[in-house]
This record gives C-alpha cells, structure tokens and sequence, in this order.
C-alpha cells in the first residue's frame, strides 16, 4: 500500500521540478520529501526521478505514476470532503490568474474567500502566460477571453466584451482603419502570435495582426496604446477608463469584437472539490454573470 502523504509529494516534486520547490510549496523539511520520494522508488522498484545539479525530471515511469496518483489524490480529497462532519472547507488552493483582472478584481474575492473559510490556504499566482494546470498543480484557474477546446472542466462566470482601441495620437498619424483589410497595414499590439475576432455581420473573421511591439501583459499593452504604438485589441474592462478619458479611441466600429468570457477552468473530473466550488461560488456572487458589474469595478 502507497502512502498518501508519499504519493502527494511525489506530485508536487514532478510539477514543481525539484525537491527544494516542491518542500516550499508543502512547508516541509527537504529531508522529509527526500524521505519520501526514497520509500516511493523502493516500494515500486523504480527510478522516479532523473536528478541533476538543475533539478529534477520524472522518468518514465515517474510520468506514469504521477498521472495516477495526482488523480488518486484528487479523489481522496474529494472523499474527506464529502465525508467530514464539520463541513469547514481547508487544505491549499492553487490558483492561476490574470495579471491585469486578476489582481485588480479576482484579488479582493480571494480575500474574501479566505476570511469565509479560514482553514482554506489560498496561493495564487498571478501570469498572463498560458498555465497547464494539471502539469503545475494547480487546482484551478481564473481565464479571460476565448476558450480553445480542452479537456479541461469550464464554467461561465460572465460574458466579456472588448475592442479594438488606438490614442488619437495614432490616428491623426496613421489614420483609422475603415476595412478588415486595412488592418494589414497597421501596427498590432499583441500578446504573442494570436489572431483576432472581428464580427463582419453574423460573421466571426479571423484577423493575422503585425506589429513590433509584443508583451503578455494587457496593462503593457493598453500603455503602449496609449503612447501611440498601434492598435490593441483588449476588453472592456481595461480600455474602459482610457476611452471615457479620451486617451483612447474605438476604432473599427463596424467590426465589433465577438463577445468573450469570465470562466474557472479546473482539471478534468467529475465533480469539483468543495474548495474550488467555493471558488466558483464566490465568482459568481462576486460577478454575478452580469457585464455592468465588471464595468463598474473597472471604472471605479
């Protein structure tokens, strides 16, 4: 028989790359992962780990018990959940968020959140990169915008709508597009290589942008149009206070950007552990699936 405390930290050290990340993560002695990574290879008889000055990587048959135990672990939990008579939600949270909306309107929810539910440890980490979630342990992440098609579980939170900005600065310098086909000839502000989604009727068209000016971050790039730079293509929530200023223009009216959303994705699974559901729960009351509460959080 495994020990579960044995198989979840072999987890964290396969998703962390290291023993020493993976003893941060659990607030434990790095002699004590060791210890139990040790007892893991002996009770199977199988190198685990390929350890080097750099860190760690799993073998292959590290790959094959990290996917099952990770999912023996998540089931585990969910059953204590499930099964305690005090109903308090605990253990670790981990999240992945958003830079910009992350900190500015999920932060005060997880604030909220951990008051509510005090043996609940919330580590959030905030990044506008992509995150795999089942690969780096998280247990759930707060997205924005269009869902490509995964195997990960999604819930709708709200709907988001965005734009296509530029300063006046911009315009009188490059004029404003009048065409999906003027866009060739403009500067794009991006996040790395992505198309864009402009509505031509009932439409959806599938815009490839240029530009010089590249960052995975929306804040930089809402400053870089803002100085100038190109067009971006941003929600509502972060061009709003930057339009009703002036210092932002929408452009390409006629094109509006298809509606996006607010969403919680969370590893594949039959049902959510009793803290992501609070998660989620705490989302909806939060934002209530209604766009003008996000607006005015973002105004204000």
């Amino acid at each position: 028989m495994f020990d579960l405390d044995d198989l979840r930290t072999f987890v964290e050290v396969a998703d962390a790359g290291g023993v020493s990340p993976a003893a941060a993560r659990l607030g434990i002695a790095k002699s004590i992962v060791s210890r139990r990574l040790l007892r893991l290879e002996q009770q199977l008889g199988s190198q685990l780990l390929a350890r080097t000055t750099r860190g760690s990587s799993v073998t292959e048959a590290g790959a094959i018990l990290r996917e099952h135990a990770a999912r023996a672990c998540a089931e585990m939990d969910l059953a204590q959940d499930l099964l305690r008579s005090d109903g308090a939600i605990r253990g670790r949270l981990r999240l992945a968020l958003p830079t910009t909306f992350g900190s500015t309107h999920v932060a005060p929810v997880l604030v909220g959140l951990a008051r509510r539910h005090p043996l609940l440890h919330v580590h959030a980490t905030y990044s506008d990169s992509f995150v795999d979630l089942v690969g780096e342990g998280f247990d759930a992440a707060v997205r924005v915008g269009y869902l490509q098609d995964s195997s990960l579980v999604t819930r709708q939170i709200a709907p988001i709508d965005g734009k296509l900005v530029a300063s006046p600065d911009y315009i009188e310098r490059h004029g404003a597009p009048r065409r999906l086909a003027d866009l060739a000839c403009h500067e794009a502000l991006m996040q790395g290589s992505e198309t864009w989604r402009l509505l031509d009727g009932g439409r959806v068209v599938t815009v490839h942008p240029r530009g010089r000016f590249k960052a995975d971050s929306a804040s930089a790039l809402v400053a870089a149009a803002c100085a100038g730079l190109g067009l971006a293509y941003l929600p509502d929530f972060i061009t709003e206070p930057f339009v009703t200023s002036g210092a932002l223009v929408p452009v390409l009216t006629q094109h509006p950007v298809p509606q996006a959303g607010l969403y919680v994705v969370r590893p594949p699974g039959a049902y959510p552990s009793r803290k992501v559901q609070a998660l989620i729960d705490a989302m909806v009351t939060a934002f209530g699936g209604a766009r003008p509460a996000i607006m005015a959080d973002a105004a204000a």
